[in-house]
Formats: structure tokens, C-alpha cells, sequence
């Protein structure tokens, strides 16, 4: 990036763009004073547009087209609304909003806001967003940002991804509604997601000691003595260390106070009790 000149791109405002609007009114390069549009049919334009030229030009396109096929001369607030989905269809598919509103949509369920997360929604639906590319996101959701405060989350996000590939749309809407409400409404953790990272980090940074003796898959006999089975234990859970040797107190896995894991965070005292650590 040293040898690069950067740019910052500022959205630009409604009157910018009602300008830019009726340049393209009148230039022979646009509609070559074909159409008559007073400002305020300009300004709702310029609104739909949030700061974007590029799309803006393109709703006036869209709507120029629609009035050609109707031999109308104005463009007004009507044939506005009417071309809209058409518009919003032939840019948000393609366009450089696809990132923007996905991550606003993400954010939006992360953050607990299901009416947002809906709005998100329906505007990748209207501009042709593939659902199946939304269904993926919700499952990546589920696992990493609510994880095991609501461990159906998982489940019900795998679900609708494949309720979703198997009926397309439009019918492939609904089970997406619901699922991202449902998420949105879950509790929040990201522990587990949080814990594997720290595991890999370690990992990563060199530390893999050896296999503790007893917990070695070996054909040779003597390196499997002294491995407690659980499952012959009166409590079910062995004294025993898992963890590389002098590493018993290693912890990756700190639950969140949220939903499921309030049961997990006391489950996990139990036991870190029954082996003599805190």
C-alpha cells in the first residue's frame, strides 16, 4: 500500500444528486430532454438512492424506460413507485451494496434487533439476493455469535438452508422471516467460537506436547494402563487429566452468562469441583 494512493468515497447528498438527476434529464449523454420530471420527483429519487449516483442514475433509467413503454412524457411519483422493485433489482444484485446490506443484516441480528434484521432482509430479497447465500450466512451466525447459549440455533439455521435450496423462492422468504427473527431474538455468545481460536493460537504458536500415555491409541498394552473409563465410574466422570502433561489447569472455554450456558457454566463448576479446580 506504500506505492498506493488511497481515496476516501464520501455518500454524496440529495441535493448533489437532484442535481446530478436533472443534468441527466437534458444531457444528450442521458435522456436528451425526452422526459419532464419536477424536483420533487428528483428528491425521491435522490432519497432512494442514499447517497449513491451510480443508483440513482440507474432508478432514472429504469423509470425513463417504463414511461417509453407507456408513451409518457413526465416522470412522476407514481411511475416512481411503480419501476422501484425493477430498479432496486438491476442494482442491488450486482452492485456494491450486496456487502453493504449483508453486513447490515448480520450486525443486525447479532445485535438483537429482529424489526432491522427483517428490513435488511426484505431489501436483499427485493434487489434479488440469492437465499441461498442469506441461508449461509444465518448458519455461520448461529455458530459463531450464539453458539451454546441456544444450541438449536445451529440446527434450525442448517434447517431453513436447506429448506431454502430444496423450494427456492419466493415461498423460501418465509422460513428465512423466521429464522432470522428467531436468531435475533436469541441469547448471544460467542464463548465457543472464542475458545477454539484460543486453542488454535496455541497450537499455532508451537505448543504441541505429546500425547499423555494413558490417553494414547496403541496397540502396544502397556501404554494404555491407567486409563479410567467413565462409564465404569459410580459418578461418570473421571480424576483423570486430559490435557498435555503439567497443563491440567489450562482453560480455553470460559461460558457466557447467557441462555444455555448458565446450565453449561454450572455444569462446568461441577465438575472443575469434582477434579479440585476452580
Amino acid at each position: 500500500m506504500s506505492r498506493a494512493t488511497l481515496f476516501r468515497l464520501v455518500e454524496l447528498d440529495d441535493s448533489d444528486l437532484v442535481a446530478i438527476l436533472r443534468r441527466a434529464l437534458v444531457d444528450e449523454r442521458g435522456l436528451n430532454s425526452e422526459f419532464m420530471a419536477d424536483d420533487s420527483v428528483l428528491a425521491k429519487i435522490a432519497r432512494l438512492a442514499g447517497g449513491d449516483a451510480r443508483r440513482a442514475l440507474t432508478i432514472l433509467e429504469t423509470i425513463a424506460v417504463n414511461a417509453r413503454k407507456q408513451q409518457i412524457g413526465e416522470l412522476t411519483s407514481e411511475s416512481v413507485q411503480a419501476s422501484l422493485p425493477t430498479a432496486l433489482a438491476r442494482y442491488d444484485a450486482t452492485g456494491d451494496q450486496h456487502y453493504d446490506i449483508i453486513s447490515a443484516f448480520i450486525k443486525s441480528v447479532r445485535g438483537s434487533d429482529p424489526d432491522a434484521a427483517l428490513h435488511w432482509l426484505a431489501r436483499m430479497i427485493e434487489g434479488g439476493e440469492d437465499p441461498r447465500f442469506i441461508a449461509r450466512r444465518l448458519v455461520i451466525l448461529a455458530a459463531e455469535d450464539i453458539g451454546l447459549a441456544d444450541p438449536s440455533a445451529l440446527g434450525l439455521a442448517n434447517a431453513t438452508m436447506n429448506v431454502v435450496a430444496q423450494i427456492g423462492m419466493p415461498e423460501g422468504m418465509i422460513p428465512l422471516a423466521s429464522t432470522t427473527i428467531y436468531l435475533a431474538l436469541a441469547p448471544k455468545s460467542n464463548a465457543a467460537y472464542n475458545a477454539i481460536n484460543s486453542a488454535l493460537a496455541e497450537v499455532k504458536a508451537g505448543y504441541t506436547p505429546p500425547v499423555p500415555a494413558h490417553l494414547r491409541s496403541s496397540n502396544i498394552e502397556n501404554d494404555r494402563i491407567g486409563y479410567e473409563y467413565p462409564h465404569d465410574l459410580a459418578s461418570g466422570v473421571s480424576m483423570q487429566d486430559y490435557l498435555p502433561t503439567g497443563d491440567a489447569d489450562k482453560r480455553y472455554y470460559q461460558p457466557k452468562p447467557a441462555g444455555y450456558e448458565l446450565t453449561l457454566i454450572e455444569r462446568l463448576g461441577k465438575l472443575l469441583k469434582l477434579r479440585g479446580r476452580s
